[in-house]
């Protein structure tokens, strides 16, 4: 296995990784406020699972992103035998979705333990809540649109 070939595959493990990360906090952190307000009232559970539901989407994001990098690599064959510029290209292709992932799972968390408060006290309210989740999500996606381009375009020589 040649260094850039690893540098893809390393770049692709962060971006599962850290973007699984973010999203396992967020969605642990909304799941321990719905848990609480499910068990004063068990009929708000619907409306919390989507809640808690939502800040999983960054590790998806991540895993995605880490599954296009392999298929790149053609890790699933005979990998190939990248350079160092192409795998470094490829591994900054996957540390968007990462970071971002990591960063906005971590506080769309937060802000759907919020929207899970607002629940609790205003059922009817939850599809406000719903929206404020949301809008930390524009950031993932924003993120996942830059390594999905990033991943794909060709490397440039570095050297001159």
């Amino acid at each position: 296995m040649t260094t850039g070939t690893f540098l893809a595959l390393l770049g692709a493990a962060l971006a599962a990784g850290l973007a699984g990360c973010g999203s396992a906090i967020g969605v642990g952190l909304a799941g321990k406020a719905a848990s609480g307000v499910v068990a004063e009232d068990p009929d708000k559970f619907s409306k919390c699972l989507v809640l808690q539901l939502l800040p999983g989407t960054q590790g998806i994001y991540g895993l995605l992103i880490a599954f296009i990098a392999m298929i790149k690599v053609n890790v699933f064959g005979t990998p190939a035998p990248l350079t160092m510029a192409s795998g470094l290209a490829i591994m900054a292709g996957c540390l968007p979705i990462g970071i971002v992932g990591l960063i906005s799972g971590m506080y769309q968390g937060k802000a759907a333990c919020s929207a899970i408060a607002l629940t609790a006290k205003r059922p009817e309210e939850s599809g406000k809540g719903i929206v404020m989740v949301v809008m930390v999500e524009t950031y993932a996606v924003l993120a996942l649109l830059v390594s999905f381009l990033a991943v794909f375009i060709p490397a440039v020589s570095l050297e001159a």
